[in-house]
């Protein structure tokens, strides 16, 4: 449930707008009753999104807009204004605002604008797990501390300007996720997100997916195509591994970048381009531009403001917030109620070195997911490669023996009921055989009894966990549970 401030002087818009937002089930709200107020409630509190009046007394909404964002760049912004106060709630979107509401508000448009906000808010925090800073790749990065303030900080920098971004790291550091928070935070949100992948083009069709062609501009061209510069108009055109493209490409898209327009293959007219580009790459470009493999004049036009993403051997320290972040997204994925690690998992997976970073982490999660049985990833889920890579031995499994035959027979099978005598010639005399205290021998009861402390002894031993305790005591899950349901035992009473 995210966190909303509403400040505004007037009482019944205050009230209007915490109806309209408690209907939805999704947010918790406080409301202020000027900017001072405002102020002074975001004081410690980590509000995920503010909804600021223009006009107030004491402390206005932009000047309200501007400590808010000082002390929580993270936190989205949304003006409210009437008419006569548009060109400062412009303004506002300009100062760092996520966008802007005219009074009266309409319920559905704040709702529609706040769910654009909670996706920009998403990229923004898994952008920030993937931690993205300038200068340095070799400084130490830590996911929920001062570093991780100055990462929304960049991106809110980038969100106001329309300069080429270069994102560098890795392969599976989350340069995409970067590049999606900032056009989700910038002026071009409304705007199209095309992503192409430089490497995965044939060389001979580069041009053609970039610019587009003309009908009969080469062979097998029999329509007009748009490229991905026209396509993405107004918005921004993500170039995934630019470092992958080829030289001849290079130049093109270096003029586009310079004069702002380009030709489709076969025309012969000038196309107009606004879009923004943000390029990542994996490779060493500055080793390549020695080589003449990348252009220089084309480096330095995209190296404007360049972000490092690190690898996660550099950063274990965020490891733990990253699983946990990872935990939330396939618990609503699967859903499962799994709610941490154990420390034993956890100090594995930091052992381990992840040269797939966190794509890899995100894949091993999702496997131990699907693997675990209780309410928390646990050794026993931990992929067999990270295992043997760290030199983990799991521990040994202690044997359940069952005592008899028949008793195990019964355990797999409640149909197949053992028949004792069958064959015997017993003359026709019914017998009894007496215990002490003058209780009467009963198989079925013995049975049960031996039964219900059987299983419970079992699942005492493997902790409650029902997969477990059916694989290793050899009883079929499905005759463990009905045997669980007969004898009144819960399963969760055994399992700490």
């Amino acid at each position: 449930m995210l966190k909303v401030l509403v400040a505004d002087d007037d009482q019944g818009l205050r009230l209007s707008v915490k109806t309209a937002l408690l209907a939805t089930s999704k947010f918790e709200v406080t409301e202020a009753f000027d900017g001072i107020n405002a102020l002074e409630k975001a004081q410690g509190a980590n509000y995920d999104i503010a909804l600021l009046d223009v006009d107030m007394p004491r402390l206005n909404g932009l000047e309200l807009l501007k400590k808010l964002k000082e002390q929580n760049p993270g936190m989205i912004v949304v003006m409210m204004t009437a008419f006569a106060s548009i060109e400062s709630a412009v303004q506002a979107v300009k100062d760092g605002a996520y966008n802007f509401l005219q009074k009266p508000v309409e319920h559905q448009d704040l709702i529609d604008i706040l769910d654009r906000a909670m996706n920009a808010l998403n990229l923004l925090s898994n952008a920030a797990a993937s931690a993205p800073v300038l200068g340095d790749t070799d400084r130490k990065f830590i996911g929920k501390n001062q570093h991780m303030m100055k990462v929304f900080g960049v991106i809110s920098k980038l969100s106001k300007v329309d300069t080429p971004v270069l994102i560098r790291g890795a392969s599976g550091t989350g340069k995409e996720l970067v590049a999606r928070a900032i056009h989700f935070n910038s002026h071009r949100k409304d705007g199209k997100f095309v992503a192409i992948n430089c490497s995965a083009i044939p060389e001979n069709l580069f041009e053609s997916e970039l610019f587009g062609h003309e009908k009969g501009s080469f062979t097998g061209a029999d329509q007009r195509k748009i490229g991905k510069f026209q396509y993405a108009e107004g918005g921004t055109l993500f170039l995934d591994e630019v470092g992958d493209m080829p030289v001849h490409m290079q130049v093109k898209l270096l003029r586009v970048l310079q004069e702002k327009q380009f030709t489709p293959v076969g025309a012969n007219r000038e196309v107009p381009t606004n879009v923004r580009i943000v390029a990542a790459t994996n490779r060493p470009l500055e080793e390549m531009i020695k080589k003449g493999t990348f252009r220089e004049d084309l480096f330095y036009r995209l190296n404007v403001i360049p972000i490092f993403l690190p690898s996660l051997v550099d950063r274990k320290d965020d490891l733990e917030s990253l699983v946990s972040m990872f935990i939330r997204k396939f618990n609503a994925a699967h859903g499962k109620r799994i709610n941490a690690i154990s420390a034993d998992a956890l100090a594995v997976l930091k052992r381990y070195d992840w040269p797939g970073n966190i794509r890899e982490l995100e894949n091993v999660i999702e496997h131990m997911f699907i693997m675990e049985n209780s309410n928390q990833l646990t050794l026993a889920s931990v992929p067999e490669l990270i295992l043997s890579s760290t030199g983990t031995v799991l521990p040994e499994i202690p044997e359940v023996k069952i005592m008899t035959s028949q008793v195990e027979s019964s355990l797999q099978d409640e149909d197949s009921d053992l028949e004792l005598g069958d064959n015997e010639d017993d003359g026709g005399e019914e017998l009894t055989a007496p215990l002490e205290g003058g209780q009467a021998l009963d198989f079925n009861a013995e049975k049960e009894q031996f039964e219900k402390e059987f299983i419970v002894k079992a699942l005492k031993l493997f902790k409650g966990r029902i997969n477990q305790t059916a694989l290793h005591a050899n009883i079929p899950k499905k005759t463990l549970l009905r045997k669980i349901e007969k004898y009144g035992i819960v399963a969760k009473d055994y399992s700490s």
